[in-house]
């Protein structure tokens, strides 16, 4: 055809119709159950003539997730394990996926009816049955309480608190400790920390000052449970001094108008639309016409220093228009779904757009955000990458997070509400351990995920169980490493080493939970962890100082370490060890060494 179309003299026939809409069949919603797990697609374009043409043999396909399933060039899907894969299809500037679930039969599977919560559980339970997954066994109460603390708070639970709480024969007491952690102020402190990476609160952006402000504001507004749309719309609309209105920030950490609407979209919207400036988004219907229409509402923001210090003023004009930056087309306000929106008699077209994103019409707003909570709390999210919404990023279980969306939205935007929903669900509180039905189950939440505690949360933790934690120059003598409004303001190489952002991006990625030969090290013989083992004042020496026996004094390690008192075996290797050693307070070096290396204490599960 191409060869044909030059020999002609390229001719470019007028009045063609344009393609404008391709039909994929079958159409999401199809279960394949084994073996019969192959599928051939069909691709079938409209015309603005209103004509029809199989055009299957031109079309692109890929799978979102190949290990479940993978497409041939011709459209035939074949699938490979139990899941769901959704398919996307490509022709011209035209996207459009279906979405395919692979069931099969396996052998003496049978459904344990555990006790559901909540809706949640009766969402993630439909699906698990779907697939026979089994789910995981509720946790014990030692595991419960480390994971909820540091979920919750950031941090590891007292000693006393541990007892206290594996001691109550209270049928509500988990209930009765999500509500108390939720309440208490290192909630909003440690929370905070998530929002300073989403919001880039750093000193290189925006000064000293203006961190330790916007830090309190947004500190404050979590305390108080803001609602989460007055959130985003203080945010989005802020203006005037950067230090006496802290929300202002916003736009100093987004430095220009496509730093903003790039911002804007990830946060809010789920969004990476950073593709769509230069070209149409390849694997999303974002097209350059929409990004330069979401440009149109931050188009008139002006930043404006003042020349004290680090303040800048945040104002918005009256005047300033976008056009396309291939065909010089003036760019309408637009927004997804919406459309184009009427600004005419708008101050400033931020606000129109803040109506709009916390509004009814927007189906992203709530869906963004619960998933980001769901996020923090189970390892991964219902939409994963979790920022990262698209057609070809199909949710995990699309029921739960319309049902989580709803909810958030009746609520009010109360984001306790939701954490304290998800909290309490059996889901969340399931064990970590997987069993024969599951084992395979990488993202439907058969059981909990473990992870590894954040750069912040694990030096906490290493302070507080060897009882020296870190002192941050020119900070409260009481402050965590939770609570740093920025990077810059405590300069540790720990911290940096095992993935503490620098907040030059408002991609969660950019917080990184990965191994690596540096972290190892780190652990095993960094100065940081060596210089504290061998502290005499550390918790262990004062405790053999004080006299305690070596039993006592391993089992305070472990409870406040781990959350559970040594096994009958550890207890007897350790002291066999300490029986053996010539130096006591080498060889409890040693244990306590041993124990702050166990993925048991590294990792919330």
């Amino acid at each position: 055809l191409l060869r044909d179309w030059i020999a002609s003299g390229c001719e470019v026939e007028e009045d063609q119709p344009d393609c404008v809409k391709v039909e994929v069949t079958p159409a999401s919603g199809r279960v394949l159950k084994h073996p019969a797990w192959q599928q051939q697609l069909s691709v079938l374009a409209h015309y603005s003539d209103g004509t029809q043409r199989d055009i299957t043999h031109l079309a692109v396909f890929e799978s979102s997730d190949n290990e479940v399933a993978d497409i041939s060039a011709s459209g035939l899907v074949t699938g490979f394990r139990r899941g769901e894969a959704a398919v996307l299809v490509r022709y011209l500037h035209l996207i459009e996926s279906t979405l395919l679930t692979f069931t099969r039969d396996v052998d003496g599977f049978r459904w344990p009816n555990l006790p559901q919560q909540n809706y949640v559980d009766r969402h993630i339970d439909d699906k698990l049955q779907q697939l026979q997954f089994a789910p995981a066994p509720l946790s014990d109460d030692a595991t419960f309480i480390r994971r909820v603390h540091l979920d919750v708070i950031g941090t590891l639970p007292t000693i006393k608190e541990t007892a206290v709480f594996v001691n109550d024969p209270a049928t509500d007491k988990r209930a009765k400790l999500i509500e108390r952690l939720l309440n208490r102020p290192e909630h909003s402190q440690f929370w905070a920390l998530k929002w300073g990476d989403l919001l880039r609160l750093s000193v290189k952006q925006i000064g000293a000052p203006s961190v330790h402000k916007y830090h309190r504001w947004i500190e404050g507004a979590l305390g108080r449970n803001m609602p989460y749309d007055q959130f985003a719309q203080s945010l989005l609309t802020a203006s005037g001094s950067t230090l006496i209105n802290p929300p202002a920030n916003f736009y100093r950490t987004s430095a220009n108008r496509d730093d903003a609407v790039e911002t804007a979209a990830q946060i809010f919207l789920g969004t990476r639309i950073q593709c769509a400036k230069c070209h149409n988004h390849p694997f999303e219907r974002w097209t350059q016409d929409n990004y330069y229409g979401m440009a149109s509402f931050f188009n008139r923001v002006e930043r404006k220093r003042t020349g004290k210090g680090d303040e800048t003023l945040i104002l918005s004009q009256y005047v300033g228009e976008v056009h396309h930056p291939l065909n010089g087309k003036l760019m309408k306000p637009w927004a997804p779904v919406a459309g184009e929106l009427p600004v005419e008699d708008a101050t400033d077209r931020r606000a129109v757009f803040a109506k709009w994103l916390t509004g009814p019409r927007n189906p992203f707003f709530a869906r963004v955000e619960v998933n980001r909570l769901w996020a923090h709390l189970m390892g991964r999210g219902i939409v994963e990458p979790f920022d990262d919404f698209r057609d070809t990023n199909p949710p995990a279980n699309a029921p739960l997070l319309d049902a989580l969306a709803k909810d958030f939205v009746r609520s009010g935007f109360d984001r306790r509400h939701i954490l304290r929903t998800i909290l309490k669900s059996r889901t969340y509180q399931a064990a970590s351990t997987r069993n024969e039905f599951n084992k395979d189950d990488r993202k439907y939440f058969s059981h909990y995920r473990p992870r590894m505690m954040s750069a912040e949360q694990l030096l906490d933790a290493i302070g507080q169980v060897t009882g020296l934690p870190e002192r941050i120059g020119g900070m409260p003598a009481d402050m965590k490493c939770t609570q740093l409004p920025a990077p810059e303001l405590a300069k540790i190489d720990f911290l940096k080493v095992f993935g503490q952002p620098e907040r030059q991006s408002a991609c969660e990625c950019e917080r990184t939970d990965d191994t690596s030969l540096e972290r190892a090290l780190q652990l095993y013989n960094g100065k940081l962890l060596n210089d504290r083992l061998r502290n005499g004042g550390n918790r262990f020496r004062r405790a053999m100082a004080a006299g305690k026996k070596d039993e006592d004094v391993l089992r305070e390690f472990y409870l406040v370490a781990l959350s559970r008192p040594p096994s009958a075996r550890e207890l007897q290797l350790a002291l066999a060890h300490l029986g053996t050693a010539k130096d006591r307070n080498a060889a409890m070096e040693d244990i306590a060494w041993a124990i702050l290396n166990k993925t048991e204490f590294l990792f919330q599960h």
